[in-house]
């Protein structure tokens, strides 16, 4: 246990206390029926709760546009319903000492036609262009990119009013918010279009605007230079591009900025820092001084990728990764799989029961437990 007492240590993000450096990373699952969360979410999360994770990151849970989501089976937090259900999975953590935040997401253009729960409805988009550069729709207008932050900021709010205790905005992975960020599908010529730090104007008025209604109520900002589109792209080249980028989003005020990677332990930049150099999330908090999280493979031996493919993958030493914390390179550490295969991986962690932790098998995607 000491050499992991760094993980175990309290973290204060605005005012929120979690007990430890330790959070679930989002997953979507889709076991929301009818985008529901119930008894089944509820438990899923309240185990982890109860099993030493200090913050929990729901599945991304999607706002009130008719192409938010690309399957019915995903939760939403705009619906009653779907409100109600996540209140109960709020208490259910809460009740098990736990901390929970929502991932505000809208899929965008990963979104096939007429798929979801509402498959009449055109996809958002920047720009109505494919990540291969096909002009599919019409360019939203102004008007239209202003409901789509709206319908985020109402997201935010609603997680404040359900009693979750911050909110993480997707805004990685060639969803709608990274696809504002990502020069390939984003050619809009306004002030949301142009240059990097124009592009991350739509996530800074997200941003913004909601905090002028939720106060200081923590938002995180989830991040990646990887599509899943394409994993070797990248928003920023250097340093000094990211810290513009960066600096955009600090500006308009979030207070965390959560950075996916495939594997935490690869620097962002090589070519300046080597191979022991800093990882995306490291650059984060050192251009930014605001806390950052790290994810990516912690835990097991490969990218995560496969598991969509439903391949399993072997344990990996932890060692690395909690010394770079102890640094104090990033401030939390985001786990996934490793976590979704079992619920007791961080209490087993804390008590040095290594022999227990198991690899991930992707047999684990079936079942929500």
């Amino acid at each position: 246990m000491s050499d992991f007492a760094p993980l175990f240590e309290p973290f204060t993000l605005k005012g929120v206390t979690f007990a430890n450096r330790l959070a679930m990373a989002p997953m979507t699952r889709s076991f929301a029926t009818g985008g529901v969360p119930g008894q089944n979410v509820a438990d899923y999360y309240s185990r982890r709760a109860a099993a030493d994770v200090g913050l929990l990151i729901t599945e991304g849970t999607t706002i009130n546009r008719g192409g938010a989501s690309f399957d019915p089976n995903i939760p939403n937090i705009h619906a009653d319903e779907a409100k109600a259900g996540w209140k109960h999975v709020v208490d259910e953590v809460h009740a098990n000492n736990g901390k929970i935040a929502p991932q505000i997401w809208h899929v965008g253009m990963a979104r096939k036609p007429g798929q979801g729960p509402h498959p009449e409805a055109q996809s958002d988009s920047p720009s109505g262009v494919t990540h291969a550069g096909k002009q599919v729709y019409d360019t939203p207008t102004l008007d239209d990119v202003d409901a789509m932050i709206e319908a985020f900021v109402d997201g935010i709010v609603t997680a404040k009013e359900l009693g979750f205790d911050c909110a993480e905005i997707h805004g990685a992975h060639g969803y709608l918010v990274d696809e504002f960020f990502w020069g390939v599908m984003n050619t809009r010529d306004d002030k949301y279009g142009g240059s990097i730090t124009s592009r991350a104007q739509f996530a800074a008025d997200i941003i913004s605007r909601a905090k002028a209604k939720v106060g200081d109520y923590p938002i995180i900002l989830r991040i990646s230079q990887w599509k899943q589109f394409d994993y070797g792209a990248r928003l920023c080249e250097t340093p000094k591009e990211l810290e513009a980028f960066l600096g955009v989003l600090a500006d308009a005020g979030v207070d965390c900025i959560h950075c996916s990677q495939r594997r935490y332990w690869e620097p962002e930049f090589p070519e300046i820092d080597g191979e022991d150099g800093l990882n995306l999330a490291g650059w984060a908090k050192k251009l930014t001084g605001l806390p950052t999280i790290t994810v990516g493979s912690v835990g097991l031996s490969t990218e995560f990728t496969g598991a969509f493919r439903g391949e399993g993958s072997k344990t990996r030493p932890l060692a690395d990764v909690v010394e770079r914390l102890d640094k104090g390179e990033f401030d939390m550490i985001a786990v996934g799989r490793a976590l979704l295969q079992d619920p007791e991986w961080a209490k087993k962690v804390k008590e040095g029961r290594f022999d227990e932790t198991r690899a991930y098998d992707g047999e684990a995607l079936k079942t929500l437990f």
